[in-house]
C-alpha cells in the first residue's frame, strides 16, 4: 500500500476534535480511526502494541541488530481541526499540475489559485490532493500518520536495513491542545521522538511559542435607556474598550516570524455582561510574561475607571517553547536535517508560529521535534498536500533510522 492508498483511506474517517468536550477522546469518532489503524498494525506484524480507552495507541517494531542502539518514536495524532467539517472529505488528486488555478467546487465558485497562495507555484508539475472546497482535506495530521505507516512497512520489507527499536504512537485531540495530556511516554520509553507535523517539505521545527488564553468578562448595569444617565455601565462598550487598548500592530494579521500577537478568538455580549477570549503568544519567554502583564495592566486600570470587580481576567497558560529542552539535545535536530539532506530535501529550520504535541512532550521528558507532513493550508476548505512531498516525508523518517546505526 503506498503512501497516497494510507492517506486516502484515513481521510475517509472524520475524526474532527471538539473544544467544549471534557472527555479524552473529545469525539468518540476519533476512537474509530485509531482502532482501524490498530488492525493495520496488527496486520504488518509489530509488537508492543496498545490502545487506551483515552485513543492513544502505541507500537513497536522491534530491533532487527545486536548493536545497542536508542529507541526512538515517530508520533502523529488523529484529529482535524475544528475549524471545519471534516466529515464526507472527497479528495481530488490534480496529476501534474500546470501552475494555473484548481477549480475545487464550480458550483460555490471556490478556486485553489496560485494568486492567493504562490506557494503552489513549487510544486508545478507535481500530483497535487485537494478537497472539494467544502470540507478541510485532513493533512493535518492524517498525512503524517500514513508517512509514518508506509515509512514502518517499507522498514519491514527492507530487513537489510538495520535498526534499533523503534516506537510509533497516534494521539487524539492534538488540535484542541491536549494530544499530550494523557500521553504516557514512560511507557512509551523512546529516548527521543519526532512528531510528523509540519507542513511544507522541509520544514524542520524545535521551536513554539510559549501560548496561554485569556478570558475577560466584564460585568455591567443595565437600566432602561431613557433614564439612564449617570446609571448605565455598558459591558460590550467596555469590552470593546478592553480590545481597544492592545497594540493594533500586535494581532496575527501583522506578525511574522518570531514576532508574538495578541489574537481575538472571541467576543459576545450585551449592555448586562461581555466577554472577550483571547489567545496570547510569544517565542521570548520575558516577552510573554510581558504580555500577559499587558492584560493585566488593562484590568486594573478599568477597575479603577469604573467600579471595582467589572472587568475580571482569567488567564490558563496552555504550553511552553520545547526550545530550551531540545537545544539541550541538539544532535537530535541534526540528525533530522542530516536525514533531509540526504534524500535531496533542503531543511527549513524555523520556529512553529503555533504549538505541537512536541513541546508538552519535551516538558514530559520527551525531546520532540517536529518534521514536515507536506500539508498546505491547514484547518480550511484550501487545503492540499503534494503525493511527492508525503513519499519525501516517508524518506527522512527512513533514513533517519538509517543514519542512527551508522553514527
Amino acid at each position: 500500500m503506498t503512501v497516497l492508498d494510507r492517506f486516502l483511506h484515513y481521510v475517509s474517517f472524520d475524526t474532527q476534535s471538539s473544544e467544549t468536550a471534557a472527555t479524552t477522546p473529545s469525539t468518540d469518532k476519533q476512537m474509530l480511526l485509531a482502532k482501524a489503524i490498530k488492525e493495520e498494525i496488527e496486520t504488518m506484524g509489530l509488537t508492543d502494541i496498545s490502545l487506551d480507552e483515552h485513543a492513544y495507541l502505541m507500537a513497536t517494531l522491534p530491533a532487527n541488530t545486536d548493536k545497542k542502539l536508542p529507541t526512538i518514536g515517530f508520533i502523529a495524532h488523529l484529529d482535524t481541526s475544528p475549524d471545519m467539517s471534516g466529515a464526507n472529505v472527497k479528495p481530488r488528486i490534480v496529476e501534474k499540475y500546470d501552475g494555473k488555478e484548481i477549480v475545487l467546487n464550480a458550483k460555490e465558485n471556490i478556486i485553489l489559485s496560485p494568486t492567493m497562495f504562490p506557494e503552489l507555484l513549487f510544486h508545478t508539475g507535481e500530483d497535487i490532493v485537494v478537497t472539494d472546497g467544502t470540507t478541510l482535506l485532513g493533512a493535518d495530521d492524517k498525512a503524517g500518520i500514513a508517512e509514518i505507516m508506509t515509512a514502518i512497512q517499507y522498514l519491514i520489507d527492507h530487513p537489510e536495513i538495520k535498526h534499533g527499536k523503534i516506537r510509533i504512537a497516534f494521539n487524539p485531540d492534538e488540535e484542541i491542545g491536549m494530544g499530550a495530556s494523557k500521553f504516557d511516554v514512560e511507557k512509551f520509553a523512546c529516548d527521543w521522538a519526532y512528531t510528523i507535523d509540519g507542513g511544507e517539505v522541509g520544514e524542520l521545527e524545535y521551536e513554539n511559542f510559549n501560548a496561554a488564553a485569556a478570558k475577560i468578562t466584564v460585568k455591567g448595569l443595565n437600566v432602561h435607556p431613557g433614564y439612564a444617565k449617570n446609571k448605565m455601565r455598558n459591558a460590550g462598550l467596555i469590552a470593546a474598550q478592553f480590545a481597544g487598548m492592545l497594540p493594533s500592530h500586535e494581532r496575527p494579521e501583522h506578525t511574522e516570524g518570531y514576532e508574538g500577537f495578541f489574537h481575538l478568538t472571541g467576543m459576545g455580549g450585551n449592555v448586562e455582561e461581555a466577554t472577550l477570549s483571547y489567545i496570547v503568544r510569544d517565542h521570548d519567554p520575558n516577552r510573554f510574561e510581558q504580555r500577559l502583564k499587558r492584560l493585566q495592566e488593562i484590568t486594573d486600570y478599568l477597575n479603577k475607571l469604573y467600579p471595582e470587580e467589572t472587568v475580571q481576567l482569567e488567564i490558563k497558560h496552555q504550553y511552553r517553547n520545547m526550545r530550551e529542552i531540545v537545544e539541550s539535545q541538539i544532535h537530535i535536530v541534526e540528525l533530522a536535517e542530516k536525514a533531509m539532506r540526504e534524500v535531496g530535501v533542503t531543511p527549513l529550520v524555523r520556529p512553529i508560529r503555533g504549538g505541537t504535541d512536541g513541546a508538552q512532550l519535551s516538558f514530559k521528558g520527551l525531546p520532540c521535534p517536529n518534521i514536515f507532513a507536506g500539508g498546505m493550508n491547514f484547518h480550511g476548505r484550501y487545503e492540499w498536500i503534494p503525493v511527492q512531498s508525503m513519499e519525501k516525508a516517508v524518506q527522512v523518517i527512513v533514513k533517519i533510522v538509517e543514519i542512527v546505526i551508522n553514527d
